[in-house]
C-alpha cells in the first residue's frame, strides 16, 4: 500500500511525459499560437476515430491556462462532435510542453516537437509516447513540401508514419 502514491505519480507522469529521445521546442509564444488549427494528419486513436474535418480552437482561460475546443465531423451520425478541455504549461511558458485534460483530473502530454516559429503556420505534436502524433496547420491544407518534411522528421524520430491518417476537410 505504501507504494501506491509512487505508482500513481509514475502513471500520471507517464501520461504527461516526453517520448524518449525527443525534444520539445523552446521560444514558444502562446499568444501567437492561440486561434484555430486544422488537423492535417494523425496517428489513430479512439477519441478521434471516425471523425473528419477536425479542428482545434485555443483561447486563454481566466485561470491562466488554455481552453481547448476540439471538433470533428462524424459522418456516421451526421453531426459535428466537440470536446472541451484545458491545458497548462508543465515547464516555463516559452517551452512547448503542456498537459491537457478533457476528463477531469487526468492529463495527457501535449509536446510541441516542431513549429513554424516565423509565422506559426504549422506544428507537430507528440503525446507521452510514439503512439500519439498530430500535424496541424492554420489552414485545412498544408503545403506538400512542408507536409513531406514534417512526416520525414517524424519518421526519423521513430513514429509510425506509414500509419498516419490524413484528415479530410471540405473545400473552402
Amino acid at each position: 500500500m505504501r507504494y501506491l502514491p509512487i505508482l500513481l505519480f509514475s502513471l500520471l507522469y507517464a501520461c504527461t511525459g516526453i517520448p524518449e529521445g525527443i525534444k520539445v521546442i523552446d521560444g514558444f509564444e502562446l499568444e501567437r499560437y492561440l486561434g484555430t488549427w486544422y488537423e492535417i494528419a494523425r496517428l489513430d486513436h479512439s477519441f478521434e476515430r471516425g471523425l473528419t474535418d477536425i479542428s482545434a480552437e485555443y483561447s486563454l482561460r481566466d485561470d491562466g491556462g488554455v481552453k481547448v475546443l476540439n471538433s470533428g465531423y462524424d459522418a456516421e451520425q451526421g453531426q459535428r462532435k466537440t470536446a472541451e478541455g484545458k491545458a497548462y504549461f508543465i515547464d516555463k511558458p516559452d517551452i512547448g510542453r503542456l498537459k491537457v485534460s478533457f476528463f477531469g483530473p487526468f492529463y495527457g502530454a501535449y509536446n510541441i516537437i516542431a513549429l513554424d516559429k516565423t509565422a506559426y503556420r504549422y506544428v507537430m505534436i507528440a503525446g507521452p509516447d510514439r503512439d500519439y502524433l498530430w500535424i496541424l496547420a492554420r489552414s485545412p491544407e498544408l503545403e506538400p513540401s512542408i507536409q513531406k518534411d514534417l512526416i520525414e522528421q517524424a519518421k526519423t524520430l521513430g513514429f509510425a508514419t506509414d500509419k498516419l491518417i490524413f484528415d479530410q476537410h471540405p473545400k473552402q
